[in-house]
């Protein structure tokens, strides 16, 4: 039985399970041509919604909307986490204002209370990795929790807005939602709230359409927001909307986790270690023998080679091909590993050409 909380992700995911019982809506199949472009939302890997009609008539209509985001400043940053990366930049080209929350007091009352060691690692693994897969300054405003903005004013409203919503729920409501939760954990979620619906105040864009990329894990946090949302009496909200995109899986099988190295490859690794990883430890959907292979064909449904390519190789043709000739047995599991390993080694030595040239670039994104 698999775990899925906002802490916690373990076991195997049954997305059409979790549909149905977080009442999550699949994703329309009548997308605009400007999504369907994009592999994530072809391929279906972002699967599933909230109300997010509302932002497909906002990009129909070429109205202004809001995508929101934030990032847990945990540790590595991994190739599991450029899933939201790269929604983000496809929104910022359509134009789009981006508000992305460094997480930092959630991560200080869960995981880590030492706020200096939190910033170092949003602004060294995430933002940096950011601006170097192509985040641009422009209509983009990337804070901390802990500190939100040097205007007095926008800064109030956010953290005025984090206490109120603390009327519109009950204790009930909240266990029901959550389970059993620490009081650490219940501030953090009620931050979290003021987070997603914060860009809608008067102080920063008024009533606007916002839309949320998150994993299903995060979708809790969601539902939270929403249902104070309805009752907040001082402020009409927008309906809040939610995109969700599935885990990509780490090297062993399961989900990614930040405490096993071994699990992910980190965009700050070198090639070689990326390539080690994926000989060692890539769970293969191979067959025990190179003849049993040849004749029964390979399951690409569980190769990891094969999923890292569904979110990595942008071709579709030459993905298909992957896929016939590793289920028919004429690609071994060796050979699809090399063509997963020559995709990253390429990113990669790129990727970290950019990174030193983002470095610079900080200053363009946050002050202190």
């Amino acid at each position: 039985m698999a775990t899925v909380t906002p802490w916690e992700v373990k076991g195997d995911i049954d997305y059409e399970r979790l549909i149905k019982e977080f009442g999550i809506s699949p994703m329309p199949k009548d997308l605009p041509k400007v999504l369907t472009d994009n592999h994530l939302f072809r391929r279906g890997i972002i699967y599933g919604h909230r109300d997010f009609n509302k932002i497909l008539d906002s990009i129909k209509s070429k109205k202004k909307f809001v995508m929101m985001t934030g990032l847990m400043p945990s540790g590595k940053f991994h190739f599991g986490h450029a899933t939201v990366i790269q929604q983000i930049l496809l929104y910022q080209k359509m134009g789009a204002k981006l508000y992305i929350t460094v997480a930092d007091i959630e991560a200080y009352n869960t995981r880590n209370p030492d706020m200096q060691e939190l910033k170092k690692i949003a602004l060294e693994e995430y933002l940096i990795n950011y601006i170097a897969l192509g985040l641009k300054p422009k209509n983009c405003n990337f804070y901390f929790q802990s500190q939100r903005s040097k205007d007095g004013k926008k800064s109030n409203a956010y953290y005025s807005l984090a206490n109120k919503v603390s009327r519109n729920i009950t204790f009930n409501e909240v266990k029901a939602i959550y389970g059993d939760i620490t009081p650490a954990k219940l501030s953090s979620a009620l931050l979290q709230v003021s987070d997603m619906l914060h860009p809608q105040l008067s102080e920063f864009e008024g009533p606007i359409p916002v839309v949320v990329p998150v994993g299903i894990d995060q979708d809790p946090h969601i539902k939270l927001a929403r249902d104070i949302m309805y009752r907040f009496k001082e402020q009409k909200f927008m309906t809040l909307s939610s995109t969700y995109h599935i885990f990509m899986p780490g090297l062993k099988g399961g989900k990614m986790s930040s405490s096993d190295q071994l699990s992910y490859i980190s965009l700050t690794d070198t090639p070689e270690q990326a390539t080690n990883k994926i000989r060692k430890y890539a769970f293969s959907g191979g067959q025990a023998t190179i003849e049993e292979h040849r004749k029964k064909g390979g399951n690409p449904h569980i190769d990891i080679s094969y999923q890292y390519l569904t979110f990595l190789e942008e071709d579709d043709k030459k993905l298909k091909q992957i896929y016939e000739n590793y289920k028919s047995g004429s690609l071994l599991t060796s050979e699809l590993k090399q063509i997963c390993i020559d995709k990253v080694t390429k990113f990669l030595k790129n990727h970290h050409k950019q990174r030193e040239k983002a470095k610079k670039q900080i200053p363009k994104f946050i002050k202190f």
